[in-house]
């Protein structure tokens, strides 16, 4: 019998580590995943107290060591976000009425326009039924029971439900945030540390600063972009004619955090208002390109010169956490979906053995991927360029 080393010792450690995932540490998982999805009310108010206090964390900080106490400086950044947050709110509430107050108009408009389209695709769901019933036979004599209809909760009800879960989870996210601010990366720290006997206090906090330094940076930067982004978006679509541009350029701003699903959020929501405010094809195709042309400026010039492609991400990873996030916990998911791989992608960064996880999460290296044959083309062009300028 060989006593040999097995061909698994021979692996890398990036690889040997895939042999010790049995079928416990799937269970686990799969219960975790459980856990989060079926008490997502009790988890979700946590994991955005955790993302604000992530955020709002340096200014706090910057104001501590400037001399104030910690937890003064946390209820005056506090109460220095909600006021924004509720200056946006007041910004888009009066556009966001007229609206909803308009919705029966606007219905009808669109059922106006679509009504050609409407018919040509009744006749083609009348002309599938008749094929499929050629050659069927029709049970004689019987009658099809009626279906019971299913007791509802009455719409007060319903409605006051919504509001007082709403209420709670609002009130409890305010006040996680506002202890995790005044705690403070230390208490956070220990709090960590006290779970796992190989960490310590210190180790943790280092973490926690680089996370918070790089998300902190990443969401500050990101959030400048989107004001820019929303203020353009408002004078394009005030160019255009459109009705409620501020709101247009809120909702930019706002949806833009989340990428890829923002930008297209924003250019369904304009195309189909100028489709409804206008009656020429032309004035919509505008609309439309200029929304598409600040999405591509954003995405493609602006956010790589000030954020840089360091913190970077999978677009794979990105959509399906955008995806899982939102199956998971709703529109609460698909927020934390991008901070949570970007803070996992700075903890892979900054460990010893993070190497195959920073590989997972990164994005495609373009240089690697660039055909030969565009360098094959560009290699002639320069030759061409230094004879002609040598006399």
């Amino acid at each position: 019998m060989s006593t040999g080393p097995s061909k698994f010792d021979r692996l890398p450690k990036t690889l040997t580590s895939v042999r010790d995932f049995n079928v416990g540490k799937g269970i686990l998982i799969f219960l975790v995943g459980g856990l989060l999805y079926v008490a997502h009310a009790a988890f979700i108010p946590v994991a955005l107290a955790l993302l604000a206090a992530l955020i709002l964390s340096s200014p706090v900080e910057m104001l501590f060591r400037l001399g104030l106490p910690r937890g003064f400086s946390a209820v005056l950044i506090l109460m220095m976000a909600l006021s924004a947050a509720i200056g946006l709110v007041s910004l888009v509430w009066t556009p966001s009425q007229q609206w909803y107050a308009s919705a029966p108009h606007t219905i009808s408009v669109i059922q106006k326009k679509v009504t050609p389209v409407a018919k040509l695709m009744t006749k083609i769901e009348d002309l599938t039924n008749r094929a499929s019933q050629v050659g069927s036979v029709g049970a004689a004599g019987q009658t099809p029971a009626a279906p019971v209809a299913a007791p509802q909760e009455s719409a007060p009800r319903v409605l006051l439900t919504t509001v007082r879960d709403s209420a709670i989870g609002l009130l409890t996210f305010m006040i996680i945030t506002l202890f995790l601010l005044a705690g403070g990366p230390p208490m956070v720290a220990r709090m960590t540390a006290a779970f796992f006997d190989h960490l310590k206090a210190h180790h943790v906090q280092r973490y926690i600063e680089k996370v918070r330094a790089e998300v902190g940076t990443f969401y500050v930067t990101t959030a400048l972009i989107n004001i820019g982004l929303g203020i353009a978006t408002t004078l394009v679509m005030m160019a255009w004619g459109m009705p409620t541009p501020y709101l247009w350029g809120a909702l930019a701003a706002t949806v833009n955090f989340i990428p890829y699903a923002g930008a297209t959020v924003t250019l369904v929501a304009v195309t189909l208002v100028a489709f409804v405010s206008f009656d020429n094809l032309g004035h919509v195709v505008g609309v439309a390109a200029s929304d598409l042309a600040l999405a591509g400026i954003e995405g493609q010039i602006v956010q790589p010169l000030l954020v840089g492609r360091r913190l970077e991400v999978n677009p794979l990873l990105i959509f399906l956490a955008l995806w899982f996030g939102g199956l998971f916990w709703g529109i609460a998911g698909v927020i934390l979906a991008t901070p949570v791989l970007v803070a996992l992608k700075v903890v892979a960064e900054n460990s010893l053995d993070g190497e195959s996880m920073l590989q997972f999460l990164g994005p495609n290296d373009p240089a690697t991927e660039r055909p030969k044959s565009l360098k094959n083309l560009v290699r002639p062009l320069k030759k061409k360029a230094k004879t002609a300028e040598t006399p």
